[in-house]
């Protein structure tokens, strides 16, 4: 994409803070469920995203790619950073596609043994109820599986949290007596595709400036050829990735 080289360190600044939204909004979605999953790397993604979205910021702000189209050192430093940023983004993709397949054993390895650990009273409750509320849905697989606790055990009285009664249901016990007034849906199934949503949101958004900052190193490439072809004539367009 040819645009006149004045607008370059605008874009740079617009397209920064687009990779900031979606690297916050990725990290702020983990950490509301990290409790249920085991590999912390898999923020990884999204922490390189902000970083290069910091080196995209900064860049725009000084200015310095606006002037590459006055030399041939000036095009190659354009060039060296398009490509460090476009390795980051490939490098994120990548870890991304690994991670999203990583989602589903994280998940069913963490989330039962917090289930377990429910009492009513400690944190792990707190984040259980948090979590069966968000997500409407009921125990790992389904409600029933809250059976097999200790808590339920304890109680005696053959009903699971109240953060299992559906938000339309009033006067709601969560007696496993009236199910339909209950979520049926399992939380690890629900956890597990808001995740990888997410994820594939995510890497949909890096794909697409990673292909973008192809193009520009392209076109970068084609500007230094003319260049060496018509001599040294100064050039007001670049390219914006």
């Amino acid at each position: 994409m040819v645009i006149s080289r004045e607008k370059i360190p605008h874009l740079m600044v617009a397209a920064a803070a687009g990779l900031s939204y979606v690297g916050g909004y990725v990290i702020n979605t983990y950490k509301s469920y990290d409790n249920f999953l085991q590999d912390k790397y898999a923020l990884l993604p999204a922490v390189i995203i902000l970083c290069v979205a910091a080196v995209m910021f900064i860049i725009g702000l000084i200015g310095c790619c606006a002037t590459f189209g006055e030399s041939r050192v000036g095009l190659g430093l354009f060039l060296a950073i398009i490509l460090v940023i476009f390795i980051a983004e490939v490098s994120a993709f990548v870890l991304g596609f690994v991670y999203r397949e990583k989602v589903k054993t994280d998940v069913q390895g963490t989330m039962r043994s917090v289930f377990e650990k429910y009492n009513g009273e400690n944190s792990e409750s707190d984040v259980v109820n948090y979590l069966q509320e968000q997500l409407h849905c009921c125990g790992v697989k389904n409600y029933s599986d809250w059976t097999t606790t200790a808590w339920f055990n304890s109680t005696r009285n053959n009903s699971v949290p109240l953060s299992c009664c559906r938000q339309d249901v009033k006067n709601c016990t969560g007696s496993l007596d009236q199910p339909q007034d209950l979520y049926t849906r399992g939380c690890a199934g629900e956890l597990e595709a808001g995740l990888q949503s997410v994820i594939s949101y995510a890497m949909l958004v890096i794909l697409g400036f990673a292909i973008v900052k192809f193009f520009g190193m392209l076109s970068v490439c084609v500007l230094t050829c003319k260049r060496e072809d018509s001599g040294y004539q100064p050039l007001y367009s670049g390219v914006f990735a």
